[in-house]
């Protein structure tokens, strides 16, 4: 069974950077509410109640520091501020109000990911999600696979890329969807795909037989 997800409140007024982070949390597991301001930030931390908060600073009808303090002074959640600020005195202005995190624009969307992870595990808010696949055993929280009880040696990438075949087990996905959802690339780089799945695969069929296929013409599917 699964457990419930993780609430996340992200505050971005630029839809360009607020769409892809949005669909990259909810695609990492959680129920994300994503807001343009903060107008209603009081009203949304009673009902919506986030385990973890993602606030731009610069917001065009509110400070996102001022936003950190009215979260910081209702719970004690993880707050990750976003900015292009990124002097001595902006990073200290944000631990101030309240930051656990604080990432510089721009941004990798897997760095994000990864620190929007380390702070919900920290503060005890992300229950471990696993998923099996014949002796294949993945817990995305705790960041490890397993196969045979033996825990492989894989790079984040090749994680993620586990992670995201093995909860769509038995489906075929496309060399485009595993390079959007994966990597986060809007462009087509099959190459990247296949170079990827290739060192995946190697480690996995070190320890048992084979378990992504090719879907010619496709992409790839896992299965036993």
């Amino acid at each position: 069974m699964r457990p419930l997800p993780s609430r996340v409140l992200f505050i971005e007024d630029e839809a360009a950077i607020r769409d892809p982070v949005a669909a990259a949390l909810t695609q990492a597991g959680h129920l994300v509410r994503a807001e343009p301001d903060g107008m209603r930030i009081a009203d949304l931390a009673d009902t919506f109640r986030p385990d973890l908060a993602i606030l731009d600073i610069a917001l065009p009808c509110a400070d996102g520091l001022a936003l950190g303090r009215v979260l910081r002074n209702r719970s004690d959640l993880p707050i990750l501020f976003l900015t292009a600020r990124d002097s001595i005195d902006d990073r200290l202005a944000g631990f101030a109000a309240g930051a656990d995190d604080y990432l510089v624009k721009p941004f990798a969307l897997s760095e994000l990911l990864a620190r929007a992870q380390a702070l919900l595990r920290r503060a005890g808010r992300l229950q471990s999600v696993t998923c099996q696949v014949g002796d294949v055993v993945v817990d995305s929280s705790a960041r490890a696979a397993w196969r045979a009880g033996q825990q492989l040696p894989l790079t984040p990438t090749e994680l993620d890329l586990l992670c995201y075949l093995a909860e769509r087990r038995g489906r075929s996905v496309s060399k485009a969807e595993l390079l959007t959802q994966v990597w986060g690339y809007g462009s087509y780089d099959p190459n990247l795909v296949e170079v990827r799945v290739s060192s995946l695969r190697r480690k996995l069929e070190a320890a048992g037989p084979r378990i992504i296929h090719t879907v010619q013409g496709h992409g790839y599917t896992i299965r036993v």
